[in-house]
């Protein structure tokens, strides 16, 4: 993913850059932790904030990530449009 988010206990949030769809815009997500053999993962996509591929993570964990990413969907969007607009450095 080319931008990092946020951390939040050893959970690492990244982002892509906005993608255009079909006509529609989207941005790929990525939550990952490291764990004894590599990495637990979750990837989704905004706007739907679901996620389509993970590994490692309990559903209560992935119900917390879900809703965290609900949350931060705003500003992610946000940080996004202003990396599309050369705003941010």
């Amino acid at each position: 993913m080319a931008n990092y988010y946020s951390t939040l206990d050893d959970i690492v949030l990244t982002f892509s850059n906005i993608e255009q769809i079909k006509g529609f815009e989207e941005i790929s997500v990525r939550f990952e932790r490291v764990n004894k053999d590599g990495f637990d993962f979750a990837e989704g996509k905004l706007p739907n904030n679901m996620f389509y591929k993970t590994y490692g993570f309990t559903e209560d964990e992935l119900m917390e990530l879900e809703e965290y990413l609900r949350r931060n969907a705003f500003l992610i969007w946000e940080i996004a449009r202003e990396k599309e607009s050369g705003s941010v450095a």
